[in-house]
């Protein structure tokens, strides 16, 4: 089973005026665009613009695959609380509306997600895209969408980068770069050390999950089954991994495959402490790791521009092994932080500035051309029961 994210949005020049709506349905693990409808629709209301936004990107998802989960996500208050069934519909207008958009799929394989108007950029930018041409005496076509390169051109613009729009990270269309490698990085399920915030690298006791782990671990299974996207399992050859990606592979029907890159950092003396207590063993050792990223823990141990580097290394080598590919990667907390830290360029003290959960996912895309897009970090939307 596939997972969709619709965004979608509808306008209104008048109130009733000219109106029109646009919507784009996303691969929920790389946030792929992967495909935009938008229609004017004459003189209607800012509301009926926005339900026709919905019921054409629901639509447009069916399309792509009936047996799809949908995530819908809408900056518009009024239709996400009365599909989400919080708010009755009042307004005639409305209730026939709502009831086409609830007969595209199985109410089980929808989920409704408000969002602020600035995250739906995108869907907006189409809606207006279809206003303009109904001014014109046109209806919108496809092949003059910008709303995918504007969104492409803000992103580069907010990274100050300077390269051409082809190639900006994560809209990359050019047809020689192909689709992108990308890297679903699973962190283990939890061990008995895990909820007591032990250190525990590759050089300690190398713990087994605890029974909240494996529970975790088939969530995370489950969860991945029903997207349908991930063609490979790679994982850390440390315990705790081999097993949370155990049971993923057999609900996939994958197999294992161990890389030694992915494995956690060794903390040396550090294995199996807390931070307090490494705090109040060896305080001078820790103020230096905390500030340098070439010290090395006590007793030896691997710096972060250590693992930096060997990360940069299992990369390389499992980029240029999967292009074109979804690929799961089980690890450790040190090594998934450290693919979204040189993914964003971000400095090597970022590491400490991100919160990453047992068991939770995070994406990144790699294209031909070098560029890297962060689709995803820390979801752990699929543990809930």
């Amino acid at each position: 089973m596939r997972e969709f994210i619709v965004e979608a949005d509808g306008g209104s020049r008048g109130n009733p005026g000219p109106a029109g709506y646009g919507t784009v349905v996303r691969d929920a693990v790389t946030g792929e665009p992967l495909t935009e409808v938008a229609e004017y629709l004459g003189i209607a209301t800012n509301n009926v613009a926005e339900y026709r936004g919905l019921v054409a990107g629901l639509r447009a998802a069916h399309t792509l695959d009936p047996a799809a989960m949908v995530h819908v996500r809408m900056d518009s208050k009024l239709v996400i609380e009365q599909m989400s069934g919080r708010w009755k519909i009042k307004h005639p207008d409305m209730k026939p509306l709502a009831a086409e958009a609830r007969s595209v799929f199985p109410p089980e394989q929808v989920t409704y997600e408000w969002i602020p108007r600035e995250q739906n950029k995108h869907a907006d930018r189409l809606a207006n895209e279809a206003m303009d041409a109904g001014s014109r005496g046109e209806q919108w076509s496809a092949s003059e969408s910008t709303a995918a390169l504007a969104a492409s051109s803000a992103a580069a613009a907010a990274a100050g980068s300077e390269q051409h729009l082809s190639s900006a990270p994560g809209w990359s269309s050019a047809p020689d770069l192909g689709a992108p490698a990308t890297f679903v990085l699973l962190r283990h399920g939890e061990t008995p050390l895990t909820p007591q915030k032990r250190f525990s690298g590759s050089g300690g006791t190398n713990p087994s999950l605890s029974a909240a782990g494996r529970e975790q671990a088939h969530r995370t299974a489950e969860a991945l089954a029903r997207r349908g996207t991930i063609e490979a399992v790679i994982a850390s050859p440390l315990t705790r991994t081999r097993e949370t990606a155990a049971v993923v592979a057999t609900r996939l029907g994958l197999d294992v495959t161990i890389e030694d890159g992915l494995r956690e950092t060794d903390f040396g003396a550090w294995e199996g402490l807390t931070f307090g207590e490494v705090r109040d063993r060896y305080p001078d050792d820790l103020n230096a790791w905390l500030a340098d990223p070439e010290a090395h823990p006590t007793g030896g141990g691997e710096s972060f521009a250590e693992t930096a580097t060997r990360i940069a290394a299992t990369r390389d080598k499992l980029v240029a092994a999967h292009a074109g590919r979804t690929v799961l990667l089980v690890s450790h907390v040190t090594p998934i932080k450290t693919f979204v830290r040189l993914a964003l360029g971000a400095p090597p003290e970022s590491v400490f500035r991100m919160e990453l959960s047992a068991a939770s996912l995070s994406a990144v895309a790699y294209y031909a051309d070098g560029n890297a897009s962060v689709r995803l970090f820390n979801d752990t939307s699929h543990l809930r029961p």
